[in-house]
Parts: C-alpha cells; sequence; structure tokens
C-alpha cells in the first residue's frame, strides 16, 4: 500500500469529476479558494482549472478540475478531454495520483455510475458526497460507512457553500491508499466478469497497455468489437483470437453486450443504495417536484421566465442608479484634480478629455454591469437555469435545436465568447457549430453600456403597472430580439447547410438549493474584474487613439469645437463612411462611434464621450451630461437633431445584430479550426444589422415616428 502523503505535493495531481451540476464547480472554488488558475489544454479549446490545495497551511496536492461529464464513454469534446486524462491517453497533462469524484447526494443512481467506471478503471478514488443538506432536507439518510464499504474508497459527506466537510475530505485525500486491484463491484454476473477480465489482462500485460485504460478499452472492444476487428487483425492477431472467442461465449449466454455492462452497473447500484440509503416512508413530493410543476409548466413556466428576466432589467435600471452617479462624480472629481494640476495644453487635454473620459465613459457603467452578473450568478447557483432550458426546449427543437443549445445561448448573455466556449458540450457537430454562429446575436455584457446610454438619453422612465418602466422593457426587448434572431437563424442554417434531425434532448434538472453568495460573489468578482481590465487597457487604448484622431490636424485655435472635430481624421473617416450609413439614420460622428467600436462594442460610449467633450453620463464639469449633448447636437446644415427616438432605436437593433467584437471572432476560428465559420458569421451578422436596421429606420421615418 503506498499512502498519497508520500508523493511530493509539487507533483501531486488529484483529478476532479462529476456529473454536470453535482456541485462540482462549488467544491473545487471551495477547496482551492483563490489558489487557482484558468486557460486552456495544450492543442484543444477546453478550459483547463488547476488549483493548489493546502493542509494544516502546507501544501498538500494540486487539484484538476475536469469538464463535467455523466460517464467514460465520451462524446462531446469536454467529455474527451476528461476521459483521456483519466485514463493517461494525453502528452499534455499526466495521469491524476488520485480521482475525487463529486456526487450528488440528491441524486445517488445516476451519479454513481461514473463512479463505478473509475472504480474498474483501478484509478485510486474518494468520493465527496456533494449537497448533503439537501439530501438530509428531502428526508434522505445516507451511511457513508456502507457506501465506503461497497465501494472500496472513501466517502465524505460535505457541503461546500458552507465549508462543511472540507477538513475531512482534505485529510482523506492526502492519507487514501494509491493502489486499487480488486474485483470490479459491478459485474453481476461471473461470465460478463471473466471475458473482461481476460481481455484487459491481455492488453495490460502482452500488449503493455496501461491498466486504467485497459480496463476502459476492454469494455470498449467487448462491447462493440466489430469496429476495431480489422485494427485487431493486422497488428494483434492473439487479440482478435481472443475477442471472437468472448463474443461467442456471451452470446452464446444470450448476453447483451452492448447493454450488459451499462444494466450491470445499475443493478449493483441499487442493490448498494437498498442498504446504505433510507428515504421516507410516505409518499410525498419533494419540495423541487412540486415547485417545477409550476415554474416548467408550459404556460406558466414561460411567463414566470420572462417574468424573471424582466425583474432583472428593471434592477439594472432602478438599483445602479446611485453608484453609478458615485463612479461618475469620483471621475469628475479625478478630472477637476488634473486640470488644476496641468497648465492648458495638449497633454492636459489628452488625459481629461482623453483617457479620463473615455474610460469614465465605460466604467460609470459598471454598477450595470455588476448586477447582470449577479442575477445570472443567482439563476445559475440556485438550479433555475436548467429550467430555463427545459422550458425553452420545446421552441428549441422547432427551430432545429435542442434544449442543450439554450445553456451556451443564455451564458452568451454574459459575453459571447465563454458561451460559444460552452458549446463543447453539444454532442452533435451540426448543432454545436449552429449554436456557435449564432450565440453573438444574444446581447452581451458590453453592448449594455451602449444600450443604457442610448435608453437613458431618449427613453422616457414612465412607470407600467406601477413597477416596471419603459426603461426596463425596452432593455427586455433588446434582449429578447436577440434571442429571437438567433432562434430564427438557427432555424435557417438547420434547414440548408446543417441540416439534420435534432438528437433527444435529455437533462438532469438538479434540486433547487439557496444559492452560495460566496460562489456567486466570486463570480461576478472575475467578470468585473475582466470588465475593468479590458476598460483599463483596450478602452483606455481606444480612448487614447480617438482623442488625438479627433484633436489632429488641428484648424486654427479660435475654430469651433465642432469645426475641429469635423476637420479632424476621425472627423474625416467618419464622414467616408457617412453615405453608406446616412440611410440608417446615422450621421459622420455615429460613423466614428461605430468605426471604433469594431474591437470592443462598449468603445461606442468612450467614443461619444470624446467626442461630445464630457466625461461620462452622470456629470460633466458644465452640468451637462452626455445624454444632454447627444439630445442638444444639432445636424449644422439642416437644423435636424443628430439624434432621435428613432435614430437610437435605430442604432440599438444595429448593436444587437452586427458583429462587432474582434475577440469573438477569434474564439470562433479557434473554436472551429477555420476562418471560414468566422467569415460566414461576420457576413451574415452584418447583412442581417444593416438590412433591418434601415427597414426600420425608413419604415420609421414613413410613419412620421423620425421626428
Amino acid at each position: 500500500m503506498t499512502p498519497a502523503m508520500d508523493l511530493d505535493p509539487a507533483t501531486r495531481l488529484v483529478a476532479l469529476v462529476g456529473n454536470p451540476n453535482s456541485g462540482k464547480t462549488t467544491l473545487f472554488n471551495a477547496l482551492t479558494g483563490l489558489h487557482h488558475k484558468v486557460g486552456n489544454y495544450p492543442g484543444v479549446t477546453v478550459e483547463k482549472k488547476e488549483g493548489r490545495v493546502s493542509v494544516d497551511g502546507r501544501l498538500a496536492f494540486t487539484l484538476l478540475d475536469l469538464p463535467g461529464t455523466y460517464s467514460l464513454h465520451a462524446q462531446s469534446p469536454d467529455e474527451r478531454v476528461a476521459t483521456d486524462i483519466l485514463l493517461g491517453r494525453t502528452t499534455h497533462t499526466p495521469p491524476p495520483h488520485l480521482v475525487l469524484c463529486a456526487v450528488d447526494a440528491t441524486n445517488l443512481e445516476r451519479n454513481l455510475y461514473l463512479v463505478t467506471q473509475v472504480v474498474d478503471r483501478h484509478l485510486p478514488l474518494v468520493v465527496a458526497l456533494t449537497m448533503s443538506d439537501l439530501a438530509k432536507d428531502q428526508g434522505v439518510c445516507i451511511d457513508a460507512r456502507t457506501l465506503s464499504r461497497h465501494l472500496g474508497c472513501p466517502v465524505v459527506p460535505v457541503v461546500a457553500q458552507k465549508g462543511e466537510g472540507l477538513e475531512a475530505l482534505r485529510q482523506a485525500i492526502t492519507s487514501v491508499s494509491l493502489t486499487n486491484g480488486h474485483r470490479p463491484p459491478w459485474c453481476a454476473t461471473d461470465a460478463l466478469h471473466r471475458e473482461w477480465e481476460s481481455v484487459r489482462d491481455h492488453l495490460h500485460r502482452v500488449s503493455h497497455v496501461p491498466l486504467p485504460l485497459a480496463s476502459h478499452e476492454a469494455i470498449e472492444l467487448l462491447s462493440s468489437p466489430e469496429a476495431l476487428a480489422e485494427r485487431t487483425d493486422r497488428h494483434d492477431p492473439a487479440l482478435a483470437s481472443l475477442l471472437r472467442a468472448s463474443v461467442e461465449k456471451l452470446d452464446y449466454l444470450g448476453i447483451d453486450r452492448q447493454s450488459a455492462f451499462v444494466e450491470s452497473r445499475y443493478t449493483w447500484i441499487r442493490a448498494v443504495l437498498a442498504s446504505a440509503v433510507s428515504s421516507p416512508d410516505h409518499a410525498r413530493a419533494r419540495l423541487t417536484d412540486r415547485i417545477d410543476r409550476i415554474v416548467t409548466h408550459r404556460v406558466w413556466g414561460f411567463l414566470i421566465f420572462l417574468l424573471v428576466m424582466a425583474t432583472m432589467f428593471q434592477s439594472i435600471f432602478s438599483w445602479a442608479t446611485i453608484p453609478m452617479e458615485w463612479i461618475g462624480s469620483a471621475f469628475e472629481a479625478l478630472s477637476a484634480f488634473v486640470t488644476s494640476m496641468l497648465p492648458p495644453g495638449d497633454l492636459r487635454e489628452l488625459i481629461v478629455h482623453g483617457a479620463i473620459a473615455g474610460v469614465a465613459g465605460v466604467v460609470t457603467f459598471l454598477p450595470q454591469i455588476v448586477f447582470l452578473f449577479f442575477f445570472l450568478g443567482l439563476l445559475e447557483d440556485s438550479g433555475y437555469m436548467a429550467r430555463a432550458a427545459f422550458i425553452m426546449d420545446k421552441l428549441m427543437s422547432k427551430v432545429g435545436l435542442h434544449g442543450k443549445s439554450f445553456i451556451p445561448l443564455l451564458g452568451s448573455f454574459a459575453c459571447a465568447i465563454p458561451g460559444i466556449m460552452a458549446t463543447r458540450t453539444i454532442d452533435n457537430p451540426k448543432d454545436r457549430l449552429a449554436t456557435i454562429l449564432v450565440a453573438p446575436l444574444m446581447s452581451c455584457s458590453a453592448r449594455l453600456p451602449v444600450y443604457s446610454l442610448l435608453i437613458g438619453a431618449f427613453i422616457p422612465g414612465t412607470l407600467l403597472l406601477g413597477v416596471f418602466s419603459v426603461q426596463g422593457i425596452t432593455l427586455l426587448s433588446l434582449y429578447l430580439f436577440g434571442m429571437v434572431m438567433a432562434l430564427l437563424m438557427a432555424w435557417a442554417f438547420k434547414k440548408t447547410f446543417l441540416r439534420g434531425a435534432p438528437p433527444l434532448f435529455i437533462m438532469e434538472l438538479p434540486a433547487y438549493r439557496l444559492p452560495s453568495l460566496r460562489t456567486v460573489l466570486y463570480q461576478v468578482w472575475e467578470r468585473s474584474l475582466a470588465f475593468l481590465k479590458t476598460a483599463g487597457t483596450i478602452i483606455l487604448g481606444v480612448s487614447i487613439l480617438l482623442w488625438a484622431l479627433t484633436a489632429y490636424p488641428k484648424v486654427s485655435e479660435d475654430a469651433p469645437r465642432s469645426a475641429q472635430l469635423e476637420q479632424s481624421y476621425a472627423g474625416r473617416a467618419g464622414k467616408a463612411i457617412e453615405p453608406l450609413i446616412r440611410p440608417l439614420g446615422f450621421d459622420w460622428k455615429i460613423g466614428i462611434g461605430l468605426i471604433s467600436s469594431l474591437l470592443q462594442r462598449e468603445a461606442f460610449v468612450s467614443a461619444m464621450a470624446t467626442i461630445y467633450n464630457v466625461r461620462g453620463p452622470e456629470s460633466t464639469g458644465d452640468g451637462r451630461t452626455v445624454y444632454d449633448a447627444m439630445r442638444d447636437d444639432r445636424d449644422p446644415s439642416t437644423g435636424m437633431p443628430t439624434f432621435s427616438v428613432l435614430t437610437a432605436v435605430s442604432l440599438m437593433i444595429y448593436y444587437v445584430l452586427a458583429m462587432q467584437c474582434l475577440s469573438t471572432v477569434a474564439v470562433v476560428r479557434r473554436e472551429t479550426n477555420s476562418w471560414r465559420w468566422p467569415a460566414v458569421q461576420i457576413g451574415y451578422m452584418t447583412a442581417l444589422a444593416y438590412g433591418i436596421t434601415l427597414l426600420v429606420y425608413q419604415g420609421g421615418s414613413l410613419l412620421g415616428w423620425g421626428g
């Protein structure tokens, strides 16, 4: 027996596995805290999360969070990464010394299937019973010692959100044996076990395949040997002969080789649960089931979904106002301080009206971004996000997709990049590609500052039903419009070059639980930090560049600001594209904003702040806001307003549909391994944005809405 503590902590690797929605991510965050890093596995686009775990103040092991999977028979890219690492198939990541399996205590039968696969691959194992408090609340009593005896490994109940059981779990991981070679407990028939064992031993002893991989391949070969018959005949005649003999014996005994292993596992799991788990005798519906009768109802469920979304977007305007004013005042004070410290000249103008004004124009909207991330985190951690996917499944199936695609699309509300990366869980390649192509149509957080600026300036705050404001309803409408267009485009793709029948949608609905405030706030912190990093780098750079383009070449010292702007490099660029965008209701100043936002959408806001020489949406040195500046701006040749309500609505629609994020383009290129699909995406989204915006503006003008 080799205890885990004998290994050097610097090289001791523990792989964390578990089903989706098993509490694996919460457990990983609780064990590693802030001591983890996120990247990608070399050569693939699957996210890699790795963290350090300490015991008694000293580094004990490195924890590797593998993608969620229901089994080791990989279907999606995420599952293949998890399987390959556990079986030692990869060169970029060494095989783990031990496996930590997160098992949802409220759904043991489904979760223990993965545990049996880890056990019969001779991988040292510790089981963490997550959400043990929820199981207890449901009247489920789990005998961890009995379960441990059946599994042949430590079983530790934990409540990761509250930190309960974590110390016992760390001690179990550092003291468990690294040898595990007993007979797999799930084999219900001697014949099935004998044939599996003979094939496994041949692969391990004769073909020199590592034992975990040999155990896995033996099941694959016995389940469907025909697929590998030609290869084994050519490279290993002895293995081919052994397989044929094993198949003949099992077929003669009437054993269905494709389902025998699955049925054997579940038969054993049910027997174990009968001895280790007791449930309440009275047949009463669980709280989760009773809630789901309403929340997943075909009518009420959809209305509740709309109500939840409306509440979220209403809060973005109602609750974020005060902190936005604080941030605006802070930037105003900073601008006043810099102005008092520096003499008049280009340097002061660059810092005050370029750097500070540009960054302030975006950072001021941080509270709204925080509220968006906070609500999305609550919905995900409470278990409601899975219900949203279930509710949308019927609608998704009508456009050729299934509910599994809705999770990446809903995640794209925060950012299209992680939403696109989340499509790795989709098994069907055509469904995955269709989801990738339409994901940027879901309004991400980068669009929120643009929407907020235009809605705040031109949409009244009138209350409807005394609760929801017109501004909140407008914001909700923009998000729903993007969702509808995403579904319509997915339908078009699935009816043409991505034609194919959608697979059945089977999804496990997790039990409802109180969200972990720590987990949600940590996610908000990470995403907000990424937003601020963008504002402090890309937006700052764009703002400085844009100021320079609006300040040069110099016209004359006494020339008005409008003349300087019009004759500047930025003004000339805006005028160059004005004939193209004028039918959309956009003038050359808006054109400057469109050009500047090609890199990041929110750069439009900093562009408006720079153009109108203000420092943020809430306040300026002379008491005017950017809202006032945009509302008061007039075309000098016609005297007509540059912006109207129709112009603002048209501009928001353009931003809903246009592909204006080079980072997203780069991720699509990486995920599809081709420039073809990013080109298709840019092409169809640009055409869609231009065509629909043209229709809205020209149609509204004909109806007299352009005044």
